[in-house]
């Protein structure tokens, strides 16, 4: 595979639907207003973009704490009927080392009041903002 090659979903058709993630990192600048086991409602938009990686970055990333979402159903079990787009182990959001960078599918943007259909996006934003008012102080 091609560095930045598009990997499509599973089943070959955009998705366009919320599903639930379950926090697996409340550690990071993103999450910090939640606690693990959380299960979020949010939207996914997309045709491309399932997480994948090889076996050692998968084990690189378990070892390290990055994986910070993961799809799950309602429950907060990580089940293949909850992975809309095949991601790896229902990878919805990983970070780096330093977890100031945070890469996810779905959108917490687009779950940020009731009206939107959900507000769960909303942790995601208090924890950011949280994040910075402590790094101010």
């Amino acid at each position: 595979m091609l560095p930045g090659a598009l990997i499509r979903n599973a089943d070959l058709h955009f998705v366009c639907k919320y599903v639930n993630i379950c926090v697996e990192n409340n550690n990071t600048p993103f999450t910090y207003e939640l606690e693990n086991g959380d299960v979020l409602s949010m939207p996914v938009a997309h045709a491309e973009g399932n997480y994948t990686c090889d076996d050692a970055t998968y084990h690189q990333l378990q070892e390290n704490n990055q994986i910070v979402f993961r799809y799950c159903d309602e429950s907060g079990e990580a089940t293949s009927e909850a992975n809309p787009n095949g991601a790896r182990d229902n990878i919805a959001g990983i970070c780096n080392q330093d977890r100031n960078v945070l890469g996810m599918m779905p959108h917490p943007e687009r779950a940020c009041e009731d009206l939107l259909g959900s507000h769960d996006g909303l942790g995601v934003f208090r924890s950011l903002n949280r994040a910075i008012e402590m790094a101010m102080v």
